[in-house]
């Protein structure tokens, strides 16, 4: 008997809060390496509407201008407009670091702790594996995920779909029958974009990006496709960190 089981992923845009935010630290943490390897970057960042907070600490010999980062990186997304929700340009940005906590640096520091064998980090839970679903040797439904996310990218910094917004969500969920996938089951795609474009118009484009990016062979009569489901603009960036 075969087994069939559904398997889901999803990815979201360069311009969703969380990746914003990730983006951010990441300027931030790249910019003290350039000019100390040694830097010791702890950087949490905050989007909202109109605001960026960069928090945290860090200890480096670098000299950086933080909120001129923060800014070009807001910018760079695509977020250069007020009526986005946050605008590069204009927003406030929060400059809130210190260095790092002489406890930490203790346990990392060589030489200055009470073990040879030594280090500070953080927890987190996940998961992960190579497999041969697809030359990048990953899963298939993450697989198509990212590329939809950059398909969208594609479209809007093209402009040849004018009404998208940097902010966007993928989700695929692939059938897989004893282990090999067969078909793509749904798909999902909800995109921040300009208020006066028509759902009918969305829907419409979006299938089209889909079908651009999935192969043929895994769509069929039965897949399902939900497009932006609330159906709406969205007015605000919402509320992210990224340490």
């Amino acid at each position: 008997m075969t087994r069939k089981v559904l398997f889901t992923s999803e990815s979201v845009s360069m311009g969703h809060p969380d990746k914003v935010a990730d983006q951010i630290s990441d300027t931030v943490l790249d910019a003290c390496l350039a000019q100390d390897p040694n830097s010791r970057v702890a950087c949490e960042t905050l989007v909202t509407t109109g605001l960026c907070v960069v928090a945290g600490e860090i200890t480096t010999k670098a000299v950086v201008n933080y909120a001129e980062l923060a800014r070009e990186t807001i910018n760079k997304i695509g977020y250069f407009d007020d009526e986005f929700g946050i605008n590069g340009k204009t927003c406030a940005v929060m400059i809130a670091l210190d260095r790092q906590s002489p406890d930490i640096s203790q346990g990392v520091t060589e030489g200055e702790g009470l073990h040879k064998e030594q280090g500070a980090g953080d927890q987190g839970m996940m998961f992960g594996y190579a497999c041969n679903e697809t030359p990048e040797l990953m899963p298939l439904p993450i697989h198509i995920a990212h590329r939809l996310m950059e398909k969208h990218a594609e479209l809007r910094f093209k402009g040849k779909v004018k009404y998208l917004r940097p902010d966007a969500k993928s989700q695929v969920t692939v059938e897989y029958h004893d282990d090999v996938p067969v078909r793509v089951d749904a798909v999902v795609i909800s995109t921040q974009h300009a208020p006066d474009a028509k759902y009918a118009t969305i829907k419409k484009d979006m299938i089209e990006m889909i079908k651009s990016v999935i192969p043929a062979k895994f769509l069929d009569a039965k897949t399902k496709y939900h497009i932006t489901p609330r159906g709406a603009s969205w007015s605000a960036v919402r509320t992210a960190t990224a340490a």
